[in-house]
């Protein structure tokens, strides 16, 4: 794994990202009735095997945590995260 990345919150992007070797990777989302959907999450070709994804999603479940929301995730890459991840089980929307 590589040195850790900044990952920033752009609400008004609807998304949690960072800047990766140049490139930017993301953790896009929409918030709905209090869930937030994780829709899709993407780095760099050349960063991907990295852990910057896993940064990317846990900044995300961690914003959800902080702002009580619910997750559900839309994204492939977020759900295998969250079943690797038991500790973010409790966040799923029911």
């Amino acid at each position: 794994m590589s040195s850790p990345i900044a990952v920033t919150h752009n609400p008004a992007a609807s998304r949690f990202e960072a800047v990766i070797g140049g490139g930017l990777g993301v953790c896009a989302y929409r918030l709905q009735d209090g869930v937030l959907l994780l829709t899709h999450t993407e780095v760099p070709p050349q960063s991907q095997g990295q852990g910057h994804a896993a940064a990317l999603v846990r900044a995300a479940l961690d914003w959800a945590r902080a702002q009580g929301h619910a997750v559900r995730p839309l994204c492939s890459y977020v759900a295998a995260y969250m079943r690797r991840h038991p500790e973010t089980q409790d966040l799923l929307a029911r």
